[in-house]
């Protein structure tokens, strides 16, 4: 074998042992977590059902229809829990991992990328737990026929909030997504102005297609997914200029320069 093909190799196996370690790091994290929080599983169980015990007729409680319920949906509850608190020690981890492939400028850009990302995740979370559960579990248990007592499963809710946390912690990501669209010159502003309309439609579809079928959920989805996206081409207006020719030139002998001290 080579010199060079050992030389070639070897940084592949030292890139593979260094993602292993960030990723039994990651496994760690949520692991200390889970295991500080396991304790209180029932006591998260409790506080995740409230928006929807608070509405629930006199008399009438959750259920649980499987025999191992009572113990994985809580268990379940605190594993995501885990990740979800783990998240900014995960993408730290992440960052770490891909950081030392980036350019200088690519770092200043990516760094209140990743904490915006962080946060708007969270807040679309927050978001789903204090306003929209409020609002879609009243319209729900209100809707029923009388001689129907609502008596959720606490499996089957525990999957609906879930699903429902992931989705408005995805499309709040959306002001994040449209800058690094923008930053990326693969579209411009001017080209998602033009857009709007159909990127409204859009929020709708997605809006149908990510929560219950009623048209309370859609529009609590569809409208965050729309303001947020004219908040994305705000910001990217504001932030991210078009580049003068003298600027490209300046970028890409920067560039040229940080490969050459690389090599």
């Amino acid at each position: 074998m080579s010199a060079e093909h050992m030389d070639q190799e070897q940084p592949l196996i030292s890139h593979l042992v260094e993602l292993r370690q960030r990723l039994l790091y990651s496994v760690l994290a949520i692991l200390v977590i889970f295991l500080g929080l396991f304790a209180f599983a029932n006591d998260l169980y409790t506080w995740l059902s409230a928006p929807l015990t608070a509405l629930l007729p006199e008399g009438t409680s959750m259920i649980a229809t499987d025999v191992t319920s009572p113990f994985f949906a809580p268990f379940k509850l605190t594993l995501v829990a885990s990740a979800f608190l783990a998240m900014p020690f995960l993408l730290h981890q992440a960052w770490s991992f891909i950081s030392p492939g980036l350019y200088s400028h690519e770092k200043r850009l990516a760094v209140p990328l990743l904490a915006s990302s962080i946060f708007l995740f969270y807040l679309g979370v927050a978001f789903a737990y204090f306003v929209v559960f409020p609002l879609i579990f009243g319209f729900f248990t209100s809707v029923g026929p009388e001689n129907i007592a609502v008596m959720t499963d606490i499996s089957s809710y525990l999957n609906f909030v879930l699903k429902l946390f992931f989705a408005f912690g995805i499309v709040f990501e959306i002001p994040v997504a449209t800058l690094l669209l923008l930053w990326s010159g693969v579209v411009s502003v001017e080209g998602l102005k033009a857009k709007r309309a159909y990127v409204i439609v859009g929020c709708f579809v997605l809006g149908m297609l990510l929560t219950p079928p009623d048209i309370i959920s859609q529009s609590l989805l569809a409208v965050p997914m729309w303001l947020l996206f004219e908040l994305g081409i705000l910001l990217g207006s504001i932030l991210i200029k078009r580049p003068r020719v003298e600027d490209d030139a300046e970028l890409d002998e920067a560039i040229e320069q940080e490969k050459q001290n690389r090599q």
